[in-house]
């Protein structure tokens, strides 16, 4: 009997240090993270986006311009990329700790600075981290497809 109620109190310890284990509302805050990201790059808003990204941010675009926080902000800001709409599909969020990896199908109509309107479709990988703010935006690459 003894040894029994110590393997169950040694399973329940086992249980309850899985910092790994999370749950519907953490991938659903991070959703709602990123679909407010979205939102602010359609109708930028700089507040929102400092909010939003991490200070240590790097910014991929799919033409291989890499953009740290300041400049990422201000080229959403200032209209050099300006996103008319924008649509994200296919979405996964994967966890482990405080951080979140995110990809999704990215399509929005354009009209950057100095072009012509148009169209992008891009696959995006989005890293998230977990901290006193809520979730930021640590990293994103994206590829053209």
């Amino acid at each position: 009997m003894r040894n029994l109620f110590m393997l169950i109190t040694c399973m329940m310890m086992v249980a309850g240090c899985n910092e790994n284990e999370h749950g519907p509302n953490d991938v659903a805050d991070v959703e709602a993270a990123v679909e407010l990201f979205r939102q602010t790059m359609v109708a930028p808003d700089e507040s929102v986006f400092y909010k939003l990204t991490s200070p240590e941010l790097t910014y991929g675009h799919s033409n291989g311009l890499i953009e740290d926080r300041e400049t990422c902000i201000a080229s959403m800001v200032t209209g050099k990329y300006k996103f008319l709409s924008l649509e994200l599909s296919e979405q996964t969020v994967a966890l482990s700790g405080n951080t979140a990896i995110v990809r999704h199908r990215f399509f929005a109509h354009t009209h950057d600075e100095g072009k012509e309107p148009g169209t992008v479709t891009l696959h995006v990988l989005q890293v998230w981290q977990q901290g006193d703010e809520g979730w930021q935006l640590l990293a994103r690459q994206a590829v053209k497809i």
